[in-house]
């Protein structure tokens, strides 16, 4: 049997063949371009890859033109934590010698030794696949847009305080198109001040507020003209100038949010999986988009509910050691899949009984609120689990029979 290890770069990537007894059988430094890709593809074939028999590939990457190329047909590509590959190599050398077609013959040889202790790239859908690329984009620009947010505010504390209290109220905050039409009608207190009654009617009304706009703009006017502190003219102008430029990003930011949520509401739909994790308390559209992107639709990628639950970070781990012994969270797992789980905990305690009855139950034996919501997690999303592989929808009584009988 041939394996094949690919030590990937930016405009060039090293390839390494070897056989059953670790001999290099062969080796290629090819281009990142169509090119490149018929040569690796050639060398493959050269040495027996087909579509009974393919070649197995490690690669230190899951993402990309190449890894889509070396994914086509039946072929099994090993995404290679890179820090276990430089474990691997020391196992090799001791003069911590490297270079990359060293590198590929590496990952070559950790196919040969210890394929079964890696898991091949998930043999997703592209409809699947499609959904994992907007859910986390969305869930980037949403981070993007808080980062942006948390910015602003700081600065706005620094010299314009009223316009913080001003939106203390409103949901989404400084995220709110009022506040950015506020924002440049006055970029300083100085200016806001000076706003009269129709002047905020006509931002509040350019930002779509509908309702309750006389009465918003006598409180924004109340609180704009109230007797505060100032920075110097100057200064004020100069971070007036400052803010507006940050502004601009984060109305960008919230933009670009605005429609890639739309982007997954219009395709996850589609999927076959939509209605059942859907029938789950908790999970709206973005949340279990975000979810069905990192386990994906591939039926065979986990063993059972155990390894999502790992991979999820929801299940405790322990280490052990002679005498010591302590059970801990996970640290190493998919974070982003264990942020929605934390979310879709939090949701489901106002709309399921009986997830509200566990968690209580979690907090009465003692858990703190997040060990407690980690838990519920870890039951969920075990019946996702369930639900996925035998095809059927979430019914409460099933469950949380015990919850729910406590709670009667």
């Amino acid at each position: 049997m041939i394996y094949c290890g690919i030590d990937w770069a930016e405009k060039t990537h090293d390839v390494a063949l070897v056989d059953d007894t670790g001999r290099l059988v062969a080796k290629r430094h090819i281009t990142d371009d169509a090119t490149g890709y018929q040569l690796l593809l050639e060398l493959l074939a050269e040495y027996g890859d087909s579509e009974e028999n393919p070649i197995p590939v490690a690669i230190e990457t899951s993402r990309g033109l190449l890894v889509a190329v070396l994914r086509t047909g039946k072929r099994k590509v090993y995404a290679i934590n890179p820090m276990a590959a430089a474990r691997y190599r020391d196992r090799h050398s001791v003069s911590r010698k490297k270079s990359d077609p060293g590198d590929a013959l590496v990952l070559a040889n950790i196919l040969r030794t210890d394929m079964h202790a890696h898991r091949p790239l998930p043999n997703d859908s592209d409809l699947g696949r499609a959904i994992a690329i907007l859910a986390r984009a969305q869930q980037d620009s949403l981070w993007n847009r808080q980062q942006l947010a948390n910015q602003l505010r700081s600065l706005l504390r620094e010299y314009y305080p009223a316009v913080l209290d001003a939106v203390a109220t409103w949901a989404n905050g400084l995220c709110r198109p009022e506040v950015r039409a506020l924002l440049k009608a006055a970029p300083t207190h100085t200016q806001a001040a000076r706003l009269t009654r129709t002047q905020l009617q006509a931002a509040l009304k350019r930002a779509g507020r509908k309702r309750g706009i006389e009465a918003e703009a006598d409180r924004l006017r109340d609180i704009f003209r109230a007797r505060c502190a100032h920075q110097p003219p100057l200064v004020e102008d100069a971070l007036g100038k400052q803010m507006l430029a940050l502004l601009t990003q984060l109305e960008a930011a919230c933009t670009a949010a605005d429609q890639l949520a739309e982007a997954v509401e219009e395709v996850f739909p589609q999927h076959p999986d939509a209605e059942i994790l859907l029938s789950f308390p908790g999970l709206g559209i973005q949340l279990a988009a975000r979810i069905l992107a990192e386990i994906g639709d591939d039926r065979a990628r986990f063993a059972d509910a155990r390894s999502l639950k790992a991979y999820a970070g929801a299940s405790p781990v322990t280490r052990a050691s002679g005498k010591k012994s302590s059970i801990t969270r996970r640290w190493v797992k998919n974070d982003r899949l264990n942020h929605a789980g934390y979310l879709w905990a939090f949701s489901a305690l106002r709309h399921s009984p009986g997830a509200g009855a566990h968690y209580r139950r979690r907090r009465e034996v003692g858990d703190w609120h997040a060990a407690a919501q980690r838990n519920l997690f870890n039951r969920m999303i075990g019946q996702l689990y369930h639900c996925l592989q035998h095809g059927k929808l979430f019914d409460e009584n099933t469950a949380f029979p015990s919850e729910l009988a406590a709670a009667a």
